[in-house]
């Protein structure tokens, strides 16, 4: 919770943001879209869905700059503070497991592509279980291993993603990138999914990051000025380089820019800085799933990265667009019945907020039917002799502030009647 004058600014607060979008999901985001649409409707639908993102991270930024508590306490009066914790954390667990085996999956596809250059062959499979498992090993050191990677990586990512595509647009292939046609046929529905849902958590738990703004106005400006534009950015960088190298594996692109020891190296320490985060913050979630102590923080992480590193082993970076698809039909409904309660029920008033105790079933309810109902056309895309069902992302949001919204008029209805045959 946040202490009385402890804030910060809003230009630190965009700092924070736009750091997250330069990473190398941001760069398979625009590897995804690119394979199935034109170069100028990936960047449109890109727009659009980071849009998308940012007025949600508004709506529950402010609560939290509001309230000066993180969003686990904040959905406390939607969700109760049980249900929060444990809902939000199983989201959380899902997401990082999710994006560490993906990550671990690029980093041991890199390693096998490096060593192949130096004659040595190393199946992708072992090369993921090997970096995973130092990944793992590193983040149960925590936060020093982190930052050490994080001054290392972070501006050799951004060298290498800058020197490709000004190698690129001065080079001979600018006309390529002209005339590019996609071999796919993304809708443009299916690709505002995947977008969303590179950074649908992001949006949902800004509050942690925001809860020290002073005013809502910076909450605004850090969002829309830190997200969009790097976004937009890093997503057309990865779609310009895959159209430029003609292949759609981010490892080989990432070999042929500069020379192949240089981008592999950028491509294994940013996936392996990123990937401290997603055990580190995975761990925690287990924790609070299951109620274990907090003394067992390091089991946890070490038990967060391993399923992660097994996720990266059987593969599961080729399922990566309906992970996507699914993370944003699963974390957008939380915001739905959030933005209901404190922005139509409690117009807003910071002073109406409380939270409650035990589980609050209705959010529950709302939350999990808007969850399902937005992931049924993921899970019948993954069938193709079942019936296709265009992708809405939105759709679970509009769900659950519906359905919390109605429930919450219903109760207070009823509440009243029976005050009044007493």
């Amino acid at each position: 919770m946040r202490r009385d004058g402890e804030y910060q600014s809003w230009y630190s607060l965009g700092i924070i943001w736009a750091g997250a979008m330069i990473c190398i999901p941001s760069l398979l985001v625009g590897n995804a879209l690119i394979s199935g649409m034109s170069l100028p409707k990936a960047l449109l639908v890109t727009f659009v869905g980071y849009s998308v993102v940012v007025i949600l991270m508004i709506l529950q930024g402010i609560q939290s700059s509001d309230l000066g508590r993180p969003t686990v306490q904040v959905a406390g009066h939607v969700f109760g503070k049980k249900g929060s914790r444990t809902i939000l954390s199983i989201i959380l667990a899902i997401a990082c497991l999710g994006w560490f085996g993906i990550q671990a999956n690029v980093c041991g596809a890199a390693l096998a592509s490096l060593l192949a250059v130096y004659d040595i062959s190393v199946p992708v499979p072992f090369a993921s279980l090997i970096c995973g498992l130092v990944m793992v090993v590193s983040a149960i050191y925590g936060i020093k291993v982190l930052r050490i990677l994080s001054y290392i990586a972070v501006p050799l990512l951004v060298v290498i993603c800058v020197y490709g595509l000004i190698h690129t647009l001065t080079g001979g292939n600018l006309q390529a990138i002209q005339n590019y046609t996609p071999k796919g046929n993304m809708s443009f529905m299916d690709g505002l999914a995947v977008t969303i849902g590179s950074f649908a958590l992001g949006a949902v738990i800004a509050g942690d990051y925001s809860q020290f703004s002073k005013k809502r106005s910076d909450v605004l400006k850090a969002a829309t000025f830190g997200i969009i534009p790097a976004g937009v950015l890093m997503i057309g960088v990865g779609a310009v380089l895959t159209i430029a190298y003609q292949t759609s594996d981010i490892t080989g692109i990432f070999l042929k820019i500069a020379t192949p020891f240089i981008g592999g190296v950028a491509l294994i320490l940013a996936t392996w800085k990123t990937n401290l985060v997603n055990a580190i913050s995975g761990g925690i979630a287990l924790i609070n799933v299951f109620n274990v102590s907090k003394e067992k923080e390091k089991l946890a992480v070490g038990i967060a990265g391993t399923i992660g590193t097994l996720l990266a082993v059987v593969g599961i970076l080729n399922f990566f667009t309906p992970i996507m698809s699914i993370l944003s039909a699963m974390i957008p409904p939380v915001a739905g019945v959030m933005i209901a309660s404190y922005w139509v029920m409690n117009k807003g008033d910071k002073n109406s907020w409380r939270e409650m105790e035990g589980v609050n079933w209705l959010g529950v309810f709302s939350w999990l039917v808007g969850a399902v109902i937005a992931s049924i056309p993921v899970v019948l895309s993954l069938f193709p002799s079942l019936p296709h069902v265009s992708n809405q992302p939105l759709i679970g949001i509009i769900i659950s502030f519906v359905i919390y919204f109605a429930g919450h008029r219903i109760s207070a209805q009823k509440t009243v009647i029976l005050e009044e045959n007493r």
